[in-house]
């Protein structure tokens, strides 16, 4: 019970940041009070956090490392650019193409994680994290290659040149290595706060459920879970497609802030910095993946004005801070605090 209560109370502060941070943000955003370069970052932010929050559900909560999530972030982005596009003379209200396009790209994202996970989640540890990697190159591959056009008989497909055959009024939605062009910047602060509470729900809904208890079970020791009967394959499989299809939403948000999209730019780097912002927020902590994606967002930014030496400076930051946050002096003072409030919540 007592676990329970501090699993809901660690819930509830990780909503009340991320509202507090809406609350504060939006209203200077809408007075004009906020600068042009926090403006703009302020949507890929949310797609950043929504990107880590998934990841974490795959790292931290299912113990699997996972070296490809930005491959499932380009499906995401390919396809709902696409649709934002396809629907944009069907439908006028720009809120509700923006959720029809994150909904249609969580949908593609999880029946590619749903295809990718059925060879690679028999593997583990290094071997899966390296298949992952190469899914990853794969779906970049494709999408380097691919050539999408859309006229009045319905889309056109090819891969490696264009072949499309598209009529004198069709449009080409993706070309290639060029990847898509004027895409509807549709993209908002509030859909992406919206977006981020949606991961925040089904993520805390799993952990706390039957099924999330599991997947647990299967992280902590995979043989005893086995050996009590859970279905191993059916619950990784599980978890790995609801992280692939929230990843896959991030990446629509994120492609529908900006008016060019390219394959190029969901690469390995982009897989390892959505690792970097877990691994710095902490494995399963949710409140720490929305802080450090936050964070690592904006520092770069922050650091513009030392010019070549800013990411030499945001590398040593990264480093300073995990020193200091796996020191055991630190530890020992912290641990020494937490039986304090303990002692006095109870005697409470």
């Amino acid at each position: 019970m007592m676990n329970r209560n501090k699993n809901f109370g660690r819930n509830l502060l990780t909503f009340a940041v991320v509202i507090a941070a809406y609350a504060i943000l939006q209203p200077m955003v809408l007075a004009g009070s906020v600068s042009a370069t926090l403006k703009g970052m302020l949507v890929p932010i949310c797609a950043y956090v929504a990107m880590a929050l998934s990841l974490n559900l795959t790292v931290g909560v299912l113990g699997e490392l996972s070296l490809g999530h930005a491959g499932f972030m380009s499906v995401g982005a390919f396809a709902g650019a696409t649709t934002a596009i396809a629907l944009q003379q069907a439908v006028a209200s720009a809120p509700l193409r923006l959720a029809i396009a994150l909904a249609v790209a969580a949908v593609f994202a999880a029946l590619v994680g749903f295809l990718i996970g059925i060879p690679v989640l028999r593997l583990n540890g290094d071997y899966l994290a390296i298949v992952t990697l190469a899914f990853g190159e794969i779906i970049k591959s494709i999408f380097n290659n691919l050539y999408l056009g859309l006229d009045d008989r319905g889309f056109h497909v090819s891969l490696l040149e264009d072949r499309t055959g598209l009529a004198e009024e069709g449009r080409m939605i993706i070309a290639g290595p060029m990847g898509i062009g004027n895409i509807p910047k549709i993209a908002s602060f509030t859909g992406g706060f919206i977006l981020i509470l949606l991961c925040l729900a089904v993520i805390f809904n799993l952990v706390n459920s039957r099924q999330g208890r599991a997947v647990m079970a299967i992280r902590d020791n995979r043989i005893a879970a086995e050996s009590v009967g859970i279905p191993v394959t059916k619950y990784k499989m599980m978890a790995f497609v609801i992280s692939a299809a929230m990843a896959g939403a991030a990446g629509a948000l994120f492609s529908l802030n900006y008016s060019t999209v390219v394959a190029n730019k969901f690469d390995f780097n982009t897989s390892i910095l959505i690792l970097v912002f877990v691994v710095f927020g902490g494995l399963g902590n949710m409140l720490g993946s929305v802080i450090a994606a936050a964070a690592l967002t904006i520092l770069p930014e922050a650091l513009r004005s030392f010019s070549n030496y800013r990411m030499l400076i945001y590398a040593i930051v990264l480093i300073l801070v995990m020193l200091a946050t796996n020191n055991p002096t630190l530890k020992m003072l912290i641990g020494r605090t937490i039986p304090k409030r303990k002692g006095a919540a109870e005697s409470a």
